[in-house]
């Protein structure tokens, strides 16, 4: 999917002056443990799936719907894994953002893994093992899932550092 259409209205509004926005991360995962991946269309980089919400739409059911949108798979969100302010972006057309993430852990319940929209060349499944580079919050977010973190992460969080198992 293109750029939203709000934020269309906001760009004619401000230009390309940093817009402060809302995002979802999805660590998306099948029953053989394997990670869902993109490559994306503008910077070639492969990345979890991520974006923008829409005015007024929940976090949870966002990533639900970005998932299916970019790579036609149905997920179920089982739970929060972080929410943090991204450092602020610059993208090729001169717009900046930063964005306020928040990420989850999803199940894929069904559809076909595929590209399924123009933000993607490719969509893949990895194993761990296999996985391509990744941007570093999204290997710390696959390092907290398999070492069975299960408290939600956020910074300054006393107690424990990211990516290892609380007690």
């Amino acid at each position: 999917m293109p750029t939203p259409d709000f934020i269309l209205t906001l760009r004619k509004k401000i230009g390309h002056d940093e817009l402060w926005l809302p995002g979802v991360t999805g660590l998306v995962v099948d029953d053989r443990q394997r990670i869902l991946t993109v490559r994306r269309a503008d910077n070639g980089r492969w990345t979890l799936i991520t974006g923008i919400l829409d005015p007024g739409e929940q976090p949870a059911h966002g990533i639900q719907r970005e998932v299916e949108e970019e790579t036609g798979v149905q997920v179920r969100v089982e739970r929060l894994l972080s929410i943090e302010a991204e450092p602020p972006q610059a993208f090729p057309n001169g717009d900046k953002a930063v964005f306020l993430d928040t990420a989850f852990l999803c199940t894929a319940i069904g559809g076909e893994a595929r590209v399924n929209d123009d933000e993607s060349r490719d969509v893949r499944w990895f194993a761990r093992a296999d996985l391509p580079p990744l941007p570093a919050r999204h290997v710390r977010m696959v390092g907290w899932y398999f070492a069975g973190v299960t408290a939600p992460w956020y910074v300054g969080m006393p107690d424990h550092e990211p990516g290892m198992p609380t007690t």
